[in-house]
């Protein structure tokens, strides 16, 4: 693998990135995970300013790293993460928009499945629809994280699009499946770590509220959406 690396999309060497990553889709999120959890965090990427960085948390190395927006920026990231750096397990924290009543602003969602509308699955050519899942036990051990800090959490369906602003009313389907939120990566990620063999979870913070209109500020997403984080490095 050490001959495919640095690769067109991450300029770092084999071994600068860990088996074990926490990514988010803002970079700057991605820095402050370093600054708050990390010790003698290294810089590990800066291509296209996708920041990535390496240290240590409690003892074990840990890799922090932006993603970017949608199942193509995740899709090609993971990819060459799992097949090119062999890392064993990505855990992506980010936020989501609650599609259900009772999963209110900053509510933690614990993606176990994936739908979408997106057609990144038809590259496997499989003779029916993938249901994306994500690997068991770090689902159970977010879920434990969750009761023992006390925090309000959900888990369940999510639903991940490639387009932001929508015009087909039909989406208000997803919520009548009891779908708990939208969100842009998790069926990429689960799909590129299904078919390498590895590990992933999303985990969301409720940034929005789509059928009641309440919204978070991008300032609070970056700075103030900590307790998934917190989940995120418990398990780990």
């Amino acid at each position: 693998m050490e001959n495919q690396v640095p690769t067109p999309h991450i300029g770092a060497k084999y071994g600068e990135i860990a088996k074990t990553m926490i990514m988010a889709g803002d970079p700057l999120r991605a820095k402050l995970m370093a600054e708050r959890f990390l010790e003698n965090p290294v810089q590990v990427n800066n291509v296209r300013g996708m920041l990535a960085f390496t240290g240590t948390y409690k003892g074990k190395q840990i890799t922090v790293m932006g993603h970017g927006m949608g199942m193509a920026s995740i899709g090609i990231y993971t990819y060459e993460l799992f097949n090119f750096y062999d890392v064993e397990t990505i855990i992506r924290v980010g936020s989501c928009g609650s599609r259900q009543m009772y999963v209110n602003l900053g509510d933690i969602v614990i993606a176990q499945g994936a739908c979408t509308d997106s057609n990144y699955g038809m590259q496997y050519n499989l003779p029916g629809n993938y249901a994306p899942i994500a690997n068991f036990e770090l689902c159970r051990k977010a879920v434990d994280a969750c009761e023992k800090f006390g925090y309000r959490y959900h888990v369940g369906n999510v639903f991940a699009t490639d387009v932001f602003y929508c015009e087909d009313e039909r989406k208000v389907n997803w919520t009548k499946m009891g779908v708990l939120a939208d969100e842009m990566e998790a069926p990429a990620l689960y799909m590129n770590a299904a078919r390498a063999g590895k590990k992933a979870l999303c985990i969301c913070t409720v940034s929005d509220h789509i059928l009641t209109g309440e919204a978070t500020t991008a300032e609070e997403r970056q700075n103030t959406f900590t307790k998934m984080m917190d989940v995120a490095f418990a398990i780990i």
